[in-house]
Protein backbone atom coordinates (compact mmCIF):
# COMPACT_ATOMS: atom_id res chain seq x y z
CA UNK A 1 0.00 0.00 0.00
CA UNK A 2 1.42 3.27 -0.76
CA UNK A 3 1.96 6.41 1.54
CA UNK A 4 -0.70 8.11 -0.24
CA UNK A 5 -3.26 5.02 -0.36
CA UNK A 6 -2.25 4.46 3.59
CA UNK A 7 -3.11 8.10 4.25
CA UNK A 8 -6.55 8.18 2.51
CA UNK A 9 -7.77 4.47 3.91
CA UNK A 10 -7.48 6.29 7.23
CA UNK A 11 -9.01 9.88 6.69
CA UNK A 12 -12.05 7.82 5.36
CA UNK A 13 -11.77 5.03 8.16
CA UNK A 14 -11.84 8.42 10.54
CA UNK A 15 -15.25 10.03 9.07
CA UNK A 16 -16.87 7.04 8.21
CA UNK A 17 -16.95 5.88 12.24
CA UNK A 18 -17.15 9.06 14.00
CA UNK A 19 -13.38 9.98 14.92
CA UNK A 20 -12.59 12.94 12.41
CA UNK A 21 -14.98 15.22 10.19
CA UNK A 22 -14.25 18.14 7.50
CA UNK A 23 -15.27 21.33 9.32
CA UNK A 24 -18.52 22.96 7.90
CA UNK A 25 -18.90 19.89 4.92
CA UNK A 26 -22.44 21.13 4.75
CA UNK A 27 -21.11 24.42 2.85
CA UNK A 28 -18.15 22.17 0.89
CA UNK A 29 -15.75 22.37 4.02
CA UNK A 30 -13.03 24.80 4.93
CA UNK A 31 -9.56 24.17 3.73
CA UNK A 32 -7.42 22.62 6.45
CA UNK A 33 -10.14 22.55 9.06
CA UNK A 34 -11.76 19.70 10.85
CA UNK A 35 -14.06 18.57 13.24
CA UNK A 36 -13.38 15.99 16.37
CA UNK A 37 -16.08 13.45 16.26
CA UNK A 38 -17.94 11.61 19.17
CA UNK A 39 -14.88 9.10 18.93
CA UNK A 40 -12.30 11.52 18.25
CA UNK A 41 -13.29 13.98 21.30
CA UNK A 42 -13.19 10.73 23.34
CA UNK A 43 -9.53 9.74 21.82
CA UNK A 44 -8.14 13.04 21.74
CA UNK A 45 -9.32 13.87 25.65
CA UNK A 46 -7.21 10.50 26.69
CA UNK A 47 -4.61 11.68 25.11
CA UNK A 48 -4.77 14.75 27.03
CA UNK A 49 -5.21 13.11 30.32
CA UNK A 50 -2.34 10.52 29.85
CA UNK A 51 0.25 13.45 29.04
CA UNK A 52 -1.25 15.72 31.88
CA UNK A 53 -0.65 13.25 33.86
CA UNK A 54 2.71 12.11 33.34
CA UNK A 55 3.50 15.99 32.77
CA UNK A 56 1.81 17.08 35.81
CA UNK A 57 0.73 14.71 38.38
CA UNK A 58 3.80 12.50 37.97
CA UNK A 59 6.25 15.11 38.66
CA UNK A 60 6.43 17.22 42.15
CA UNK A 61 8.44 19.90 40.75
CA UNK A 62 5.95 20.73 37.53
CA UNK A 63 2.18 22.99 37.47
CA UNK A 64 0.01 23.27 35.09
CA UNK A 65 -2.04 26.17 33.92
CA UNK A 66 -4.61 27.53 31.42
CA UNK A 67 -3.91 30.54 29.45
CA UNK A 68 -5.76 32.99 27.75
CA UNK A 69 -5.63 32.94 23.54
CA UNK A 70 -5.20 36.88 23.55
CA UNK A 71 -2.59 38.66 24.91
CA UNK A 72 -1.22 41.62 24.67
CA UNK A 73 0.25 42.59 21.08
CA UNK A 74 3.59 43.78 22.72
CA UNK A 75 3.98 39.92 24.25
CA UNK A 76 4.37 39.14 20.05
CA UNK A 77 6.87 41.90 19.83
CA UNK A 78 8.46 40.82 22.75
CA UNK A 79 8.79 36.55 21.57
CA UNK A 80 10.13 38.08 18.41
CA UNK A 81 6.91 36.73 16.34
CA UNK A 82 6.37 39.68 14.96
CA UNK A 83 9.70 40.26 13.23
CA UNK A 84 10.65 36.83 12.96
CA UNK A 85 7.74 34.29 12.69
CA UNK A 86 8.09 33.10 8.81
CA UNK A 87 7.93 30.59 6.07
CA UNK A 88 10.00 30.86 3.46
CA UNK A 89 7.69 30.43 0.44
CA UNK A 90 8.26 29.95 -2.89
CA UNK A 91 5.74 29.85 -6.53
CA UNK A 92 5.75 27.87 -9.52
CA UNK A 93 5.13 29.89 -12.35
CA UNK A 94 3.37 26.85 -14.24
CA UNK A 95 0.79 25.47 -11.83
CA UNK A 96 0.18 28.44 -9.79
CA UNK A 97 0.78 26.30 -6.40
CA UNK A 98 2.82 27.69 -3.55
CA UNK A 99 4.91 25.83 -1.61
CA UNK A 100 7.42 26.53 1.37
CA UNK A 101 10.85 26.48 0.34
CA UNK A 102 12.42 24.36 3.11
CA UNK A 103 9.72 21.61 3.08
CA UNK A 104 10.30 21.09 -1.13
CA UNK A 105 14.45 20.84 0.35
CA UNK A 106 13.26 18.72 3.29
CA UNK A 107 11.21 16.27 0.92
CA UNK A 108 14.34 15.62 -1.49
CA UNK A 109 16.39 14.79 1.40
CA UNK A 110 13.95 12.50 2.22
CA UNK A 111 13.92 10.88 -0.51
CA UNK A 112 17.86 10.21 -0.54
CA UNK A 113 17.27 9.00 2.55
CA UNK A 114 14.72 6.61 1.26
CA UNK A 115 17.32 5.19 -1.07
CA UNK A 116 19.97 4.40 1.34
CA UNK A 117 17.00 2.87 3.79
CA UNK A 118 16.54 0.20 0.96
CA UNK A 119 20.57 -0.22 0.03
CA UNK A 120 20.76 -0.96 4.05
CA UNK A 121 17.61 -3.65 3.61
CA UNK A 122 19.09 -5.07 0.81
CA UNK A 123 21.83 -5.88 2.90
CA UNK A 124 20.18 -7.05 5.79
CA UNK A 125 17.96 -9.51 3.39
CA UNK A 126 21.66 -10.47 1.96
CA UNK A 127 23.86 -11.34 5.21
CA UNK A 128 21.43 -11.87 7.19
CA UNK A 129 21.91 -12.45 11.08
CA UNK A 130 25.91 -11.51 9.97
CA UNK A 131 24.78 -7.69 8.95
CA UNK A 132 26.14 -5.33 10.73
CA UNK A 133 23.90 -1.73 10.29
CA UNK A 134 26.68 0.16 11.46
CA UNK A 135 29.62 -0.73 9.83
CA UNK A 136 27.25 -1.27 6.41
CA UNK A 137 26.44 2.71 6.72
CA UNK A 138 29.99 3.75 7.36
CA UNK A 139 31.56 2.01 4.53
CA UNK A 140 29.09 0.92 1.82
CA UNK A 141 29.66 2.86 -0.99
CA UNK A 142 26.38 4.09 -2.40
CA UNK A 143 25.57 4.54 1.00
CA UNK A 144 28.51 6.93 1.31
CA UNK A 145 27.59 9.02 -1.47
CA UNK A 146 24.27 9.59 -0.97
CA UNK A 147 25.09 10.51 2.80
CA UNK A 148 27.93 13.20 1.08
CA UNK A 149 25.19 15.06 -0.68
CA UNK A 150 22.58 15.08 1.90
CA UNK A 151 25.28 16.61 4.08
CA UNK A 152 26.15 19.50 1.17
CA UNK A 153 22.25 20.08 0.89
CA UNK A 154 21.65 20.46 4.66
CA UNK A 155 25.05 23.00 4.92
CA UNK A 156 23.74 24.76 1.84
CA UNK A 157 20.43 25.34 3.40
CA UNK A 158 21.91 26.01 6.88
CA UNK A 159 23.94 28.68 5.64
CA UNK A 160 21.56 30.60 3.31
CA UNK A 161 18.65 30.28 5.76
CA UNK A 162 21.44 31.66 8.77
CA UNK A 163 22.53 34.20 6.44
CA UNK A 164 18.59 34.81 5.24
CA UNK A 165 19.93 34.69 1.86
CA UNK A 166 16.77 34.14 0.26
CA UNK A 167 18.64 33.84 -3.00
CA UNK A 168 20.50 30.97 -2.49
CA UNK A 169 17.67 29.34 -1.33
CA UNK A 170 16.21 29.55 -4.90
CA UNK A 171 19.58 28.21 -6.15
CA UNK A 172 19.36 25.45 -4.29
CA UNK A 173 16.38 24.26 -5.71
CA UNK A 174 16.94 24.84 -9.06
CA UNK A 175 20.94 23.38 -8.35
CA UNK A 176 18.71 20.12 -6.92
CA UNK A 177 16.28 20.64 -10.01
CA UNK A 178 13.03 20.12 -7.58
CA UNK A 179 10.00 19.67 -9.91
CA UNK A 180 6.43 21.12 -8.54
CA UNK A 181 4.66 17.77 -7.84
CA UNK A 182 1.37 19.22 -9.89
CA UNK A 183 2.55 20.66 -13.04
CA UNK A 184 6.88 19.14 -12.99
CA UNK A 185 7.88 21.89 -14.29
CA UNK A 186 11.05 23.41 -12.67
CA UNK A 187 10.36 27.41 -12.91
CA UNK A 188 10.25 29.19 -9.81
CA UNK A 189 9.54 32.45 -8.65
CA UNK A 190 11.72 34.37 -6.26
CA UNK A 191 11.54 32.90 -2.14
CA UNK A 192 9.82 35.28 0.27
CA UNK A 193 9.13 35.50 3.47
CA UNK A 194 5.30 35.33 4.56
CA UNK A 195 4.47 36.11 8.56
CA UNK A 196 2.21 33.37 9.63
CA UNK A 197 0.37 34.87 12.67
CA UNK A 198 -3.10 35.81 12.47
CA UNK A 199 -4.46 39.34 13.22
CA UNK A 200 -7.33 40.68 14.11
CA UNK A 201 -8.82 43.52 15.89
CA UNK A 202 -9.94 44.05 19.58
CA UNK A 203 -11.21 47.04 21.83
CA UNK A 204 -8.45 49.88 22.08
CA UNK A 205 -5.92 47.93 23.87
CA UNK A 206 -3.70 50.50 26.27
CA UNK A 207 -3.98 53.35 23.90
CA UNK A 208 -2.91 51.38 20.28
CA UNK A 209 -4.80 50.70 17.44
CA UNK A 210 -6.79 47.42 18.58
CA UNK A 211 -4.63 44.88 17.03
CA UNK A 212 -4.42 41.98 18.39
CA UNK A 213 -3.07 38.13 17.09
CA UNK A 214 -4.73 34.85 17.85
CA UNK A 215 -1.77 33.17 19.46
CA UNK A 216 0.83 31.04 16.82
CA UNK A 217 1.72 28.96 20.47
CA UNK A 218 1.14 28.24 23.98
CA UNK A 219 4.12 29.12 25.04
CA UNK A 220 3.97 32.77 26.03
CA UNK A 221 1.21 32.24 27.76
CA UNK A 222 3.54 30.48 30.01
CA UNK A 223 6.42 32.68 30.32
CA UNK A 224 4.16 35.84 30.86
CA UNK A 225 2.80 33.48 34.12
CA UNK A 226 6.61 32.53 34.84
CA UNK A 227 6.00 35.49 38.18
CA UNK A 228 3.01 34.90 38.93
CA UNK A 229 3.82 30.84 39.32
CA UNK A 230 6.76 30.83 40.69
CA UNK A 231 5.54 33.04 43.64
CA UNK A 232 2.31 32.15 44.18
CA UNK A 233 2.95 28.21 44.31
CA UNK A 234 6.50 29.14 45.94
CA UNK A 235 8.57 27.36 43.21
CA UNK A 236 11.98 26.65 43.17
CA UNK A 237 14.59 25.92 40.85
CA UNK A 238 14.07 24.18 38.57
CA UNK A 239 10.46 23.70 37.95
CA UNK A 240 8.73 23.46 35.12
CA UNK A 241 5.09 25.15 34.25
CA UNK A 242 2.55 22.84 31.61
CA UNK A 243 -0.04 24.21 29.64
CA UNK A 244 -2.56 22.41 26.78
CA UNK A 245 -4.31 24.81 24.49
CA UNK A 246 -5.07 25.91 21.03
CA UNK A 247 -2.39 27.61 18.64
CA UNK A 248 -3.53 29.37 15.30
CA UNK A 249 -0.91 29.74 12.74
CA UNK A 250 -1.78 31.35 8.71
CA UNK A 251 -0.06 28.14 7.21
CA UNK A 252 -0.27 28.52 3.30
CA UNK A 253 0.32 24.95 2.66
CA UNK A 254 -2.14 23.70 5.02
CA UNK A 255 -2.02 19.74 3.91
CA UNK A 256 -2.02 16.14 4.76
CA UNK A 257 -5.39 15.99 6.75
CA UNK A 258 -4.83 16.95 10.36
CA UNK A 259 -1.05 16.75 10.32
CA UNK A 260 -0.88 20.64 9.42
CA UNK A 261 -3.49 22.95 9.88
CA UNK A 262 -4.40 26.24 10.50
CA UNK A 263 -6.06 25.88 14.03
CA UNK A 264 -4.54 23.10 16.24
CA UNK A 265 -4.11 21.80 19.90
CA UNK A 266 -0.63 22.29 21.31
CA UNK A 267 0.76 19.91 25.22
CA UNK A 268 3.67 22.02 26.53
CA UNK A 269 5.87 22.93 28.75
CA UNK A 270 8.12 24.88 29.71
CA UNK A 271 11.33 23.59 32.13
CA UNK A 272 12.80 27.00 34.28
CA UNK A 273 16.44 26.33 35.05
CA UNK A 274 19.51 27.86 36.41
CA UNK A 275 22.01 28.99 33.68
CA UNK A 276 24.33 26.18 32.68
CA UNK A 277 22.35 23.60 33.65
CA UNK A 278 20.18 23.56 30.34
CA UNK A 279 22.42 21.12 28.44
CA UNK A 280 21.72 18.14 31.37
CA UNK A 281 18.14 19.27 31.19
CA UNK A 282 17.89 19.26 27.82
CA UNK A 283 19.11 15.73 27.38
CA UNK A 284 17.04 14.91 30.36
CA UNK A 285 13.56 15.66 28.34
CA UNK A 286 15.05 14.17 25.34
CA UNK A 287 15.36 10.84 27.36
CA UNK A 288 11.83 11.47 29.10
CA UNK A 289 9.57 12.53 26.39
CA UNK A 290 11.41 9.48 24.49
CA UNK A 291 10.65 7.18 27.30
CA UNK A 292 6.79 8.26 27.31
CA UNK A 293 6.06 7.96 23.92
CA UNK A 294 7.48 4.46 23.96
CA UNK A 295 5.34 3.45 26.41
CA UNK A 296 2.32 3.47 24.23
CA UNK A 297 3.42 0.81 22.29
CA UNK A 298 3.48 2.05 18.67
CA UNK A 299 7.03 0.68 18.29
CA UNK A 300 10.16 1.66 18.86
CA UNK A 301 11.19 1.61 15.37
CA UNK A 302 8.64 4.21 14.20
CA UNK A 303 10.25 6.94 16.24
CA UNK A 304 14.13 8.94 15.45
CA UNK A 305 15.25 12.09 16.79
CA UNK A 306 16.41 14.89 14.09
CA UNK A 307 18.68 17.80 15.12
CA UNK A 308 17.71 20.98 13.58
CA UNK A 309 19.67 22.44 11.22
CA UNK A 310 18.55 25.98 12.24
CA UNK A 311 17.98 26.80 15.24
CA UNK A 312 15.76 29.22 15.91
CA UNK A 313 16.48 32.67 17.07
CA UNK A 314 15.76 31.65 20.73
CA UNK A 315 17.67 28.47 20.77
CA UNK A 316 21.41 26.90 21.70
CA UNK A 317 19.90 23.35 20.87
CA UNK A 318 16.57 21.95 19.51
CA UNK A 319 15.34 18.64 18.09
CA UNK A 320 12.31 16.57 16.54
CA UNK A 321 11.10 13.11 17.62
CA UNK A 322 10.05 12.38 14.64
CA UNK A 323 7.07 9.29 14.01
CA UNK A 324 6.72 7.46 11.08
CA UNK A 325 3.40 8.75 9.47
CA UNK A 326 1.81 7.31 6.52
CA UNK A 327 3.56 9.85 4.10
CA UNK A 328 7.17 9.43 6.22
CA UNK A 329 8.47 10.36 9.36
CA UNK A 330 7.73 13.80 9.90
CA UNK A 331 7.74 15.81 13.43
CA UNK A 332 5.48 14.78 16.11
CA UNK A 333 7.51 16.64 19.04
CA UNK A 334 10.22 19.44 19.33
CA UNK A 335 12.21 19.23 22.40
CA UNK A 336 14.54 23.31 22.73
CA UNK A 337 16.76 24.82 24.77
CA UNK A 338 15.36 28.34 24.41
CA UNK A 339 18.22 29.81 27.06
CA UNK A 340 17.05 33.02 28.50
CA UNK A 341 15.93 34.48 25.52
CA UNK A 342 12.15 34.75 26.40
CA UNK A 343 12.12 36.17 29.89
CA UNK A 344 14.83 38.39 29.18
CA UNK A 345 13.04 40.58 26.26
CA UNK A 346 10.03 40.25 28.48
CA UNK A 347 11.58 41.96 31.21
CA UNK A 348 12.86 44.09 28.62
CA UNK A 349 9.39 45.29 27.02
CA UNK A 350 7.37 45.33 30.27
CA UNK A 351 9.66 46.68 32.18
CA UNK A 352 9.05 43.86 34.91
CA UNK A 353 11.72 42.29 36.77
CA UNK A 354 11.30 38.06 35.92
CA UNK A 355 13.94 37.24 38.06
CA UNK A 356 14.66 33.86 40.44
CA UNK A 357 16.62 34.50 43.71
CA UNK A 358 18.50 31.70 45.17
CA UNK A 359 18.20 31.63 48.56
CA UNK A 360 21.11 29.40 49.02
CA UNK A 361 23.48 31.29 46.88
CA UNK A 362 21.82 34.53 47.38
CA UNK A 363 22.02 35.28 43.51
CA UNK A 364 19.35 37.15 41.42
CA UNK A 365 18.88 35.70 37.93
CA UNK A 366 16.81 35.06 34.92
CA UNK A 367 16.25 31.49 34.57
CA UNK A 368 16.88 29.06 31.22
CA UNK A 369 14.25 27.16 29.77
CA UNK A 370 13.79 24.05 28.01
CA UNK A 371 10.79 23.39 25.95
CA UNK A 372 8.63 19.81 25.20
CA UNK A 373 6.36 21.01 22.89
CA UNK A 374 4.07 18.29 21.36
CA UNK A 375 1.40 18.53 18.75
CA UNK A 376 -1.71 17.00 19.99
CA UNK A 377 -3.55 16.81 17.06
CA UNK A 378 -0.08 14.84 15.38
CA UNK A 379 -0.05 12.77 18.00
CA UNK A 380 -3.97 11.83 17.11
CA UNK A 381 -2.74 11.27 13.47
CA UNK A 382 -0.18 8.91 14.73
CA UNK A 383 -2.23 6.89 17.12
CA UNK A 384 -4.48 6.58 14.63
CA UNK A 385 -2.47 5.73 11.44
CA UNK A 386 -0.39 3.56 13.31
CA UNK A 387 -3.73 1.48 14.69
CA UNK A 388 -5.48 1.11 11.62
CA UNK A 389 -4.83 -2.51 10.34
CA UNK A 390 -6.50 -4.62 7.80
CA UNK A 391 -6.25 -8.38 8.50
CA UNK A 392 -7.05 -11.61 7.07
CA UNK A 393 -8.42 -14.13 9.71
CA UNK A 394 -8.89 -17.79 9.21
CA UNK A 395 -11.11 -19.04 6.55
CA UNK A 396 -10.72 -16.04 4.38
CA UNK A 397 -12.38 -13.36 6.30
CA UNK A 398 -11.26 -10.18 6.78
CA UNK A 399 -11.42 -7.37 9.48
CA UNK A 400 -10.33 -3.61 9.55
CA UNK A 401 -9.61 -3.43 13.33
CA UNK A 402 -7.72 -0.12 15.08
CA UNK A 403 -5.03 -1.45 17.71
CA UNK A 404 -5.20 1.26 19.53
CA UNK A 405 -3.52 1.30 23.11
CA UNK A 406 -6.31 0.25 25.30
CA UNK A 407 -5.96 2.96 28.01
CA UNK A 408 -6.59 5.85 25.31
CA UNK A 409 -9.20 3.70 23.38
CA UNK A 410 -12.42 6.09 22.82
CA UNK A 411 -14.31 3.16 24.01
CA UNK A 412 -12.78 0.86 26.95
CA UNK A 413 -15.58 -2.12 26.80
CA UNK A 414 -18.48 -2.80 25.16
CA UNK A 415 -21.52 -4.72 26.63
CA UNK A 416 -22.96 -6.81 24.58
CA UNK A 417 -26.18 -9.31 25.52
CA UNK A 418 -26.33 -12.10 23.69
CA UNK A 419 -29.58 -12.09 22.17
CA UNK A 420 -32.75 -8.98 22.70
CA UNK A 421 -34.71 -10.86 25.42
CA UNK A 422 -34.77 -13.49 28.21
CA UNK A 423 -33.40 -10.92 30.65
CA UNK A 424 -30.19 -10.31 28.90
CA UNK A 425 -30.27 -6.96 27.97
CA UNK A 426 -31.64 -6.26 32.05
CA UNK A 427 -28.32 -7.69 33.23
CA UNK A 428 -26.15 -5.87 30.48
CA UNK A 429 -27.39 -2.80 31.67
CA UNK A 430 -26.70 -3.53 35.10
CA UNK A 431 -23.03 -4.62 34.20
CA UNK A 432 -23.48 -1.02 32.51
CA UNK A 433 -23.89 0.90 34.91
CA UNK A 434 -21.35 -1.09 37.33
CA UNK A 435 -18.20 -0.25 34.52
CA UNK A 436 -18.86 3.22 32.97
CA UNK A 437 -18.54 5.53 36.92
CA UNK A 438 -14.55 4.54 35.78
CA UNK A 439 -14.46 4.21 31.98
CA UNK A 440 -16.38 5.11 29.16
CA UNK A 441 -18.38 1.89 28.62
CA UNK A 442 -20.95 1.42 25.45
CA UNK A 443 -24.33 -0.95 24.77
CA UNK A 444 -24.69 -2.81 21.68
CA UNK A 445 -27.96 -4.71 21.26
CA UNK A 446 -28.03 -5.06 17.64
CA UNK A 447 -27.12 -7.67 14.95
CA UNK A 448 -25.51 -10.74 15.49
CA UNK A 449 -22.63 -10.98 17.97
CA UNK A 450 -20.07 -11.44 15.46
CA UNK A 451 -20.82 -8.40 13.45
CA UNK A 452 -21.12 -6.29 16.84
CA UNK A 453 -17.50 -7.41 17.74
CA UNK A 454 -16.91 -7.02 13.88
CA UNK A 455 -17.97 -3.22 14.94
CA UNK A 456 -15.76 -3.09 17.99
CA UNK A 457 -13.19 -3.80 16.50
CA UNK A 458 -13.67 -0.96 13.61
CA UNK A 459 -13.88 1.46 16.50
CA UNK A 460 -10.51 -0.06 18.60
CA UNK A 461 -12.37 -1.04 21.85
CA UNK A 462 -10.21 -2.90 23.92
CA UNK A 463 -12.84 -5.60 25.53
CA UNK A 464 -16.01 -6.56 24.28
CA UNK A 465 -18.00 -7.94 27.09
CA UNK A 466 -21.06 -10.80 26.25
CA UNK A 467 -23.80 -11.39 28.43
CA UNK A 468 -25.47 -15.04 27.88
CA UNK A 469 -27.86 -17.08 29.16
CA UNK A 470 -24.98 -18.77 31.63
CA UNK A 471 -24.91 -15.03 33.25
CA UNK A 472 -28.24 -15.63 34.64
CA UNK A 473 -26.86 -18.70 36.35
CA UNK A 474 -23.52 -17.98 36.95
CA UNK A 475 -23.22 -14.79 37.37
CA UNK A 476 -19.76 -14.63 34.93
CA UNK A 477 -19.32 -13.22 31.76
CA UNK A 478 -17.52 -13.65 28.25
CA UNK A 479 -14.94 -11.32 27.99
CA UNK A 480 -13.25 -11.19 24.31
CA UNK A 481 -10.24 -9.55 23.89
CA UNK A 482 -9.38 -7.43 20.45
CA UNK A 483 -6.63 -8.09 19.08
CA UNK A 484 -5.68 -11.42 19.86
CA UNK A 485 -9.64 -12.60 20.29
CA UNK A 486 -9.25 -14.23 22.82
CA UNK A 487 -11.74 -15.19 24.99
CA UNK A 488 -12.30 -15.26 29.29
CA UNK A 489 -14.75 -16.04 31.20
CA UNK A 490 -14.52 -13.69 34.30
CA UNK A 491 -17.16 -13.64 37.35
CA UNK A 492 -19.04 -10.32 37.21
CA UNK A 493 -17.92 -9.26 41.32
CA UNK A 494 -14.40 -9.46 39.33
CA UNK A 495 -15.21 -7.70 36.26
CA UNK A 496 -14.56 -3.90 37.71
CA UNK A 497 -11.25 -5.00 38.70
CA UNK A 498 -10.55 -7.35 35.18
CA UNK A 499 -11.67 -4.24 33.17
CA UNK A 500 -9.24 -1.49 35.13
CA UNK A 501 -6.11 -3.92 34.69
CA UNK A 502 -6.86 -4.14 30.99
CA UNK A 503 -7.24 -0.85 30.08
CA UNK A 504 -6.69 1.78 33.17
CA UNK A 505 -4.53 4.96 32.33
CA UNK A 506 -2.08 2.91 35.14
CA UNK A 507 -1.26 0.14 32.49
CA UNK A 508 0.70 2.81 30.15
CA UNK A 509 2.67 3.68 33.82
CA UNK A 510 3.53 -0.19 34.31
CA UNK A 511 5.61 0.22 31.62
Amino acid sequence: MSAEDGLKKVISHAKEYGFVFPSSEIYDGLSAAYDYGQLGSELKNNLKHYWWTAMVRMNDNIVGIDAAIFMHPTTWKASGHVDAFNDPLIDNKDSKKRYRADVLIEEFVAKIEGKINKDVAKGKKRFGDDFNEEEFRSTNPNVLRRQKKIDEINGRFKSAMDTDDLEAVKSLIEDLEIACPVSGSKTWTDVRQFNLMFKTELGAVSGDSGVVYLRPETAQGIFVNYLNVQKSGRMKLPFGIAQIGKAFRNEIIARQFIFRMREFEQMEMQFFVKPGTQEEWYNHWKSARKDWHASLGMGDENYRFHDHIKLAHYADAACDIEFNFPMGFKELEGIHSRTDFDLKSHEEQSGKKLRFFDPETKESYVPYVVETSIGLDRLFLAVLSNAYTEEKLEGGAERTVLRIPPAIAPIKAAVLPLIKKDGLPEKAKEILSLLRINHNVQYDEKDAIGRRYRRQDAIGTPLCITVDHDTLTDNAVTVRERDGMTQERIAITDLAAYVDSKVGMQTLFNK
